[in-house]
């Protein structure tokens, strides 16, 4: 079995990538939780509902996602996901309803006042990451240049 080299030690340039790779997306993160904190949503929350709207796109029978759909995507425990549902349900931005296609399952679907929270905060986003699109280009570019070749 042939062994794939060990990977090269990071270099002064390298460093410097991460660190700047890293500022950029802290700097996206502060912006999304002022963004959702604008709005009275907590970032998990906003997280929550981007979820449940942009993963659906693919699959139009259903409307929504189950709850450990939900807590798969933001990287949380089940039980974790549901009492953010349930939250979320209190503040009249998510229902549960039946899987049309298991009667058993219960989808979490937003509400039309998500909806609306959500085009908003959306819409600001892709805004800011057009505006931080040459950074993170010239970032990304900078990942393949300093590959060094094998």
């Amino acid at each position: 079995m042939k062994r794939s080299p060990p990977p090269a030690l990071p270099s002064a340039s390298d460093y410097e990538l991460l660190a700047e790779f890293r500022y950029a997306l802290r700097k996206f993160a502060a912006f999304s939780e002022n963004a959702a904190a604008g709005l009275d949503l907590m970032p998990q929350q906003h997280q929550a509902l981007l979820a449940i709207k942009g993963s659906r796109a693919g699959v139009p029978a259903r409307r929504g996602l189950y709850v450990g759909e939900i807590a798969e995507r933001l990287l949380i425990r089940p039980h974790t996901a549901a009492e953010l549902v349930n939250r979320l349900e209190r503040l009249d931005l998510v229902r549960r309803e039946p899987d049309p296609e298991d009667g058993r399952r219960v989808e979490v679907v937003l509400t039309a006042k998500a909806e609306r929270i959500l085009e908003s905060l959306s819409a600001s986003h892709l805004e800011e990451l057009r505006a931080m699109r040459p950074l993170l280009t010239r970032l990304l570019t900078r990942i393949d240049d300093d590959t060094p070749a094998r």
